[in-house]
């Protein structure tokens, strides 16, 4: 007797590719992060090997609707392959469409200081920097001000000398890579750190200078984070700046006050005894 034979259907190749394309999609993500991470190019061929990830994460999500279409029309197997490439597509696409979604409001631009008049300067980090891109553009100010009103000098009743010490400890404690570090001269000379901060997920490197100046009876700390590319920092540099500065409030409010020495007790003159 004859067995039936069963016919296998083909699996819908709509969904087949959105599933490939989901994981070629990640692929390239990984990719361009190890590629910013490691330093191995410049940062716009990293950018747009991420961007290529996002086009293949929309192909990959508009595959997957269609190929639901299909498999509905026809019954074809492959939903579970169509689902795979949705959300890989989905998840890829989550945290930059979040990004822009929440950046909508935010001034466009890349350069964020507490001191508008005279801005701390970077002296080692400028030759790192592209050329264009060493001073504060003098018309961000407007733009932050208005954006970030929250972002200002911090003025803790400390000496210069502890004052910066403090701030360099607490850069340290970020794991920032500090490039230049230069101690205040007393009350002549501030002090001035350079480092460079590096965002969560791609690893862009943005740079930062603090400087601890002497101001009335304690120390004022100023800072300046900056990009070193593209038009946006999406908020990142002014939120930056205003966590180092608290960070550095609050190890300087937790400095035991010197204490006052208790005045030593003054000696009693002996009087000469009397001669027999």
């Amino acid at each position: 007797m004859l067995r039936p034979t069963l016919i296998q259907e083909p699996v819908s190749q709509l969904a087949v590719w959105s599933q490939r394309l989901g994981l070629f999609a990640v692929a390239v993500a990984v990719l361009s992060i190890i590629i910013v991470r490691s330093g191995i190019l410049e940062i716009a061929p990293a950018a747009a090997t991420f961007g290529a990830a996002l086009v293949f994460a929309v192909a990959a999500i508009l595959l997957a609707l269609a190929s639901f279409v299909a498999i509905w029309i026809n019954g074809a197997p492959g939903l579970a392959r169509a689902f795979l490439g949705l959300f890989l597509g989905a998840a890829l696409l989550a945290y930059p469409a979040f990004i822009a979604v929440s950046a909508r409001k935010l001034p466009q631009i890349n350069d964020i200081t507490t001191d508008f008049t005279n801005p701390p300067r970077f002296e080692v980090l400028a030759r790192l920097r592209p050329r264009d891109r060493v001073d504060y553009p003098a018309f961000f100010a407007a733009e932050q001000e208005k954006g970030y009103p929250n972002v200002g000098p911090l003025q803790v009743d400390l000496p210069v000398r502890p004052a910066y010490d403090l701030a360099l400890k607490t850069i340290t404690q970020r794991k920032w890579l500090v490039v230049d570090a230069r101690p205040p001269a007393g009350n002549a000379r501030p002090g001035v750190i350079e480092a460079i901060a590096r965002t969560p997920i791609m690893g862009f490197r943005d740079d930062v200078v603090v400087r601890v100046s002497a101001f009335e009876s304690g120390a004022k700390i100023d800072v300046r984070s900056a990009s070193r590319y593209g038009l946006s920092d999406f908020g990142a540099n002014a939120k930056r700046v205003v966590a180092l500065l608290s960070d550095i409030e609050d190890a300087a409010s937790n400095v035991p006050e010197p204490q006052e020495k208790a005045p030593e007790p003054k000696a009693t003159p002996r009087r000469p005894a009397p001669r027999r």
